[in-house]
């Protein structure tokens, strides 16, 4: 079982944000907190204004009200929910992998495979980048993020495209990358009976902040009732999902100590 992982530095804070398109609100009052060492998921319905929190906190939206502290110096790694690629375009996981390093930094092939290793795709550095499964695509976006050494990691959706088997491997995955790096992980996701057992604290939105908390206190919360009805509810208060293994990209299984983290 995974140790406890007490969250430490305040990474980045939102306050009372307000974010509105004409006359649409897509945020209104929200509070979001994520601290070093700590998976913080959004979850709620589509249209709540999850991707627009997520753009405010990577600085690529200006809200109407309220404020975005980010940590002096901080180091952010963003995984997009999806890419669209070109079949005619000659680009291959490397080349995809050095486009993320940032101007001026000498690219380092012994970096690219520790990435990739990093995640479990190592065996894809040469792969054509629209040849690769679903699932190695993931994990290819994954490693991306971590060329920078991030301090925050924002994921949306970091399961798209994965078959249902695998989904709970990412997630596994995502919290390994934070036991070992100590970095604060900010997760989107749909995924609500894998996604709350694999998080420390789960904010639930609905252009504002209906409940937030534990998984186990959230899932028992009026605002998470309303949004996702009494049977998923009492499901997510029972789930848990435990292993004593792991699996690579090609999902074979393999034993937790060989660089898979703890479950």
């Amino acid at each position: 079982m995974r140790e406890e992982v007490v969250p430490g530095d305040l990474l980045v804070e939102a306050s009372g944000l307000e974010v509105s398109f004409g006359a649409v609100t897509a945020l209104a009052g929200v509070d979001l907190a994520v601290r070093a060492g700590e998976i913080v998921t959004l979850i709620g319905p589509n249209g709540s204004g999850k991707t627009t929190l997520v753009k405010v906190i990577l600085g690529l939206l200006e809200p109407a009200q309220g404020t975005v502290y980010r940590r002096p110096g901080l180091r952010l790694g963003y995984m997009p929910q999806r890419i669209a690629i070109d079949p005619t375009l000659p680009l291959n996981v490397r080349r995809f992998l050095d486009l993320a390093y940032p101007r001026g930094r000498k690219r380092r092939l012994a970096e690219l495979k520790a990435a990739l290793d990093e995640v479990g795709a190592g065996q894809v550095l040469e792969s054509p980048l629209h040849g690769i499964s679903g699932g190695e695509l993931q994990r290819v976006m994954l490693a991306r993020t971590l060329i920078r050494d991030p301090d925050l990691l924002v994921l949306d959706e970091p399961v798209q495209g994965v078959d249902v088997g695998s989904q709970s491997e990412l997630y596994r995955l995502i919290a390994s990358l934070r036991d070992r790096r100590g970095c604060g992980i900010l997760l989107v996701s749909h995924d609500l009976h894998v996604v709350m057992a694999a998080t420390d604290r789960v904010v639930c939105l609905n252009q504002h902040v209906c409940c937030t908390g534990t998984p186990e206190a959230v899932s028992r919360e009026p605002g998470f009732v309303s949004l996702f009805g009494p049977d998923v509810a009492s499901s997510l208060a029972v789930y848990s999902h435990h292993h004593d293994h792991r699996h690579d990209a090609h999902g074979r299984v393999l034993p937790l100590d060989e660089g898979g983290g703890r479950g």
